[in-house]
C-alpha cells in the first residue's frame, strides 16, 4: 500500500498526510482550530500536519496523557513560544522558557513563554494583578490585556487570571518579558506579542 508516500502514520490508514501538506498553513490551523486543537496559531506546517491527521483519525487530543497540562497551568505545549509569520525580532532572540524552574541565562536577559504559572509568579513578585484595557472590549471578550502593578491607570479594568489566560491563549499570544534589568534590579517590563499580527 504505497500509493499514499509522506504518510508517516501508520495507525492512521485512512488520512493522507501528503493531501495536507498541500494545504495552506491559514487552512491546515482553521482545521485545527475547528478540531479543538490547543495552540494551533503557534504551530509550524508540520506540526499542524500531524495534529490534524491525529484528529481526523479519531485520535485527538481526547485521553492523551499530556491533556492535562492545562490545568496544571502549563499553558498550551507546556509553555513553548508560539511561532507565525509576524513573529518580533525580539521574540527571536529571547530566551524560551517553559517552566517555573527555569533561570534567565544572564542579567538583563529577554525572556519568553506562554506558561500560565509562569507568568502568574512572575506578576505575583511585582505585586500585578490581571487586568484589560476599559473600552476595548469585543462584546463579552477582554480587550487589550494588561498586568496592573497598582499604577494610578484608570483605564484598567481587573480580572481573574483564568480570564486573562482563556484570552491570552485564544489569542495565540506571547508573553516577552524580563526578570531583572542589567544592572540586577527587578523589571517590571513585559509584552504581549501575537506571532500572527503585527498589531497585537
Amino acid at each position: 500500500m504505497s500509493d499514499k508516500p509522506g504518510n508517516q502514520t501508520p495507525d492512521t490508514p485512512d488520512v493522507s498526510e501528503t493531501e495536507l501538506r498541500a494545504m495552506k498553513v491559514d487552512e491546515l490551523r482553521q482545521e485545527a482550530r475547528d478540531q479543538n486543537i490547543s495552540g494551533a496559531a503557534g504551530m509550524r506546517k508540520e506540526e499542524l500536519v500531524q495534529e490534524v491527521a491525529s484528529a481526523r483519525s479519531g485520535g485527538g487530543k481526547e485521553g492523551d496523557p499530556g491533556s492535562d497540562a492545562e490545568d496544571l497551568g502549563a499553558g498550551p505545549e507546556g509553555g513553548k513560544i508560539r511561532h507565525g509569520d509576524a513573529s518580533s525580532s525580539s521574540l527571536k532572540y529571547s530566551q524560551e522558557v517553559t517552566s517555573t524552574e527555569d533561570e534567565p541565562e544572564r542579567e538583563g536577559r529577554s525572556l519568553a513563554t506562554t506558561h500560565h504559572e509562569v507568568i502568574r509568579q512572575w506578576a505575583d513578585e511585582r505585586g500585578g494583578v490581571p487586568a484589560t484595557v476599559e473600552g476595548t472590549e469585543h462584546g463579552d471578550h477582554l480587550g487589550v490585556l494588561r498586568i496592573d502593578f497598582g499604577g494610578d491607570d484608570s483605564n484598567l479594568r481587573r480580572v481573574s487570571w483564568e480570564e486573562w489566560f482563556k484570552t491570552f491563549d485564544g489569542r495565540g499570544l506571547n508573553f516577552i518579558y524580563q526578570e531583572r534589568r542589567t544592572d540586577g534590579t527587578q523589571s517590571n517590563f513585559f509584552r504581549l506579542e501575537n506571532p500572527e499580527r503585527e498589531d497585537a
